[in-house]
C-alpha cells in the first residue's frame, strides 16, 4: 500500500497528540507549559469548525518536537487550513532584515503564501478576500519589544480582517523575556511607524494575545471579532527556558533567547552610526565601532548597573555597518535576568558612548525617534543628560500605560 504524504502527516501528528511525558526544563522541572497551539490541537481545533482558515505565521509556529504547524494543520483532516500569510522575513524564514519572500505556493504543502510585510489597511484586506478565508490566524514567537515587527503584522492583520469581515484568532506564545513588568518609553502617536503604531511601551511585558486583546480595545478604530486561545502552564514571571520549547529564531538577527533579553535595549544602536552586532554571532549582545575602544566598557562599568558586566570586545561584522573591518566597542554579559533592565541598560551605553567616543552620531534620518517613540531620548542624551534623567522622564507616560495595560492581561 502506497500512502500519500498527506496520509503520513496525519499519522504522524495523531501520533503526536498522545499523551508523554512532558520534557524537562533548564531548571530541571517537567514543563508544564501548553502552547495556543497545543490547545486548539487537543480540542479538535473546535474555535475553526467549519471554517476555511488561513494562518498568519514563520519558522517559530512549531510544536515542541519542531514540526511546523502548517504541515501538522495540512495533515489534519479535523482544520481546514486554505492560506498561509507571510511576515517580515517571509513565512519559512528565507529573508533578510526588510525582506519578505513574496508570493508564492509553498512546496511542501501546496498551499498559497501571501505576503503580508509593509501591508496594511485596504490592501492587506482585499489579500484576505482574495485568499477566502473565513477566519485569519496569528501564530508567531514574539520577543517582547515595541518595535520587533511582528507585533505589529498582529494588528496590522486584525485591521485587515475587520475591513475583511474576518474572524480573528491568536494563538498565544511566552513572552520570552516574562511579562512581569513594561519598561521604557511609550510611543508618541507622531512617530508611529511599523516599528511601532500605537502607544505602548519599549519593552510592552505582554504576550502576543494580551496585545491582541489591547489593541482591540484600545486602538483599533472598530474591533474585529476576536477569540484568543491561551497557554496552560505560563506564569508571568518566567523565562523562556522555563517552557520546555524549543528556540526558533523569530529573525535571522535573533539566534538566541539571551539576544531577546537584551534586544528592547539595545536595538537602540540602530538608531546610531555603531554596530548593534549585526553580521556577528551575537547581534545586539556586541556594539562598537571603528575607533572604540576599553574605555567605553569602563564607563559603563562603572555605573553599576544591575545585572550586567561589560567586556572590552573587538569583532568583524561579516556584513551591514563596518562589514569586513575589526572596530572595538563592547559586549553584554548579563548574569542577574532578574535584576536586569535592558532599556535602562541601552540608555546608559547610549550616553557612555557618545562620552568616550568623539565619533558619536545618531543615523541622520533620526531613526532613533522611531525607536523610543519620540524625539525625547535623542534631545536629552544631546542636551548632556545623564541615565537618571533620561529614563526620568517618561515615567509618567509609563505609569498610565501601565494602567491600561493591567485591564488586558490574561495571566498571573
Amino acid at each position: 500500500m502506497r500512502l500519500s504524504r498527506r496520509a503520513l502527516l496525519a499519522a504522524t501528528t495523531a501520533a503526536a497528540t498522545l499523551p508523554s511525558v512532558p520534557p524537562a526544563t533548564s531548571a530541571g522541572r517537567p514543563s508544564r507549559l501548553r502552547t495556543g497551539f497545543d490547545r486548539l490541537a487537543a480540542d479538535g481545533y473546535a474555535v475553526l469548525d467549519g471554517q476555511r482558515a488561513g494562518i498568519v505565521t514563520n519558522p517559530t509556529g512549531v510544536t515542541r518536537d519542531v514540526r511546523h504547524i502548517v504541515d501538522v494543520m495540512h495533515a489534519d483532516d479535523r482544520v481546514h487550513l486554505t492560506a498561509v500569510f507571510g511576515p517580515e522575513h517571509g513565512f519559512r524564514g528565507t529573508a533578510q532584515a526588510g525582506g519578505s519572500e513574496g508570493r508564492y505556493d509553498d512546496p511542501a504543502t501546496g498551499l498559497p503564501v501571501y505576503d503580508t510585510y509593509l501591508k496594511s489597511g485596504r490592501p492587506l484586506a482585499d489579500i484576505f478576500t482574495a485568499s477566502g478565508v473565513d477566519t485569519v490566524v496569528f501564530d508567531i514567537q514574539d520577543v517582547g519589544a515595541r518595535f520587533y515587527t511582528y507585533i505589529w503584522t498582529l494588528y496590522d492583520c486584525m485591521e485587515a480582517a475587520h475591513l475583511a469581515g474576518k474572524r480573528f484568532v491568536v494563538l498565544d506564545r511566552p513572552n520570552p523575556v516574562t511579562g512581569r513588568s513594561a519598561q521604557g518609553p511609550v510611543l508618541h502617536k507622531d512617530f508611529a511607524t511599523f516599528v511601532g503604531r500605537q502607544p505602548i511601551a519599549q519593552a510592552h511585558g505582554m504576550t502576543v494575545a494580551e496585545l491582541a486583546r489591547l489593541f482591540n480595545g484600545e486602538f483599533l478604530t472598530a474591533p474585529v471579532p476576536l477569540e484568543t486561545v491561551r497557554m496552560s502552564g505560563w506564569r508571568r514571571s518566567d523565562w523562556y527556558d522555563a517552557s520546555g520549547l524549543p528556540w526558533v529564531p523569530p529573525s535571522p538577527n535573533m539566534p538566541t533567547p539571551d539576544t531577546a533579553l537584551v534586544y528592547s535595549g539595545t536595538c537602540l544602536f540602530e538608531g546610531t552610526n555603531l554596530s548593534e552586532g549585526r553580521g556577528t554571532t551575537r547581534p545586539f549582545e556586541l556594539l562598537g565601532a571603528d575607533g572604540l575602544d576599553g574605555r567605553w566598557a569602563a564607563a559603563v562599568n562603572d555605573l553599576g548597573l544591575s545585572g550586567a558586566r561589560f567586556r572590552e570586545a573587538y569583532f568583524t561584522p561579516t556584513f551591514s555597518k563596518f562589514r569586513g573591518k575589526t572596530i572595538g566597542g563592547v559586549q553584554v554579559h548579563v548574569h542577574d535576568r532578574d535584576a536586569y533592565d535592558p532599556v535602562r541598560t541601552g540608555i546608559a551605553l547610549l550616553v557612555t558612548a557618545k562620552q568616550a567616543w568623539s565619533g558619536f552620531a545618531w543615523r541622520s534620518d533620526h531613526w532613533i525617534d522611531k525607536l523610543t517613540g519620540s524625539a525625547r531620548v535623542r534631545t536629552m542624551i544631546d542636551a548632556g543628560a545623564d541615565t537618571d534623567e533620561v529614563v526620568a522622564g517618561w515615567r509618567e507616560e509609563l505609569a498610565v500605560f501601565r494602567r491600561v495595560r493591567r485591564k488586558y492581561l490574561l495571566y498571573r
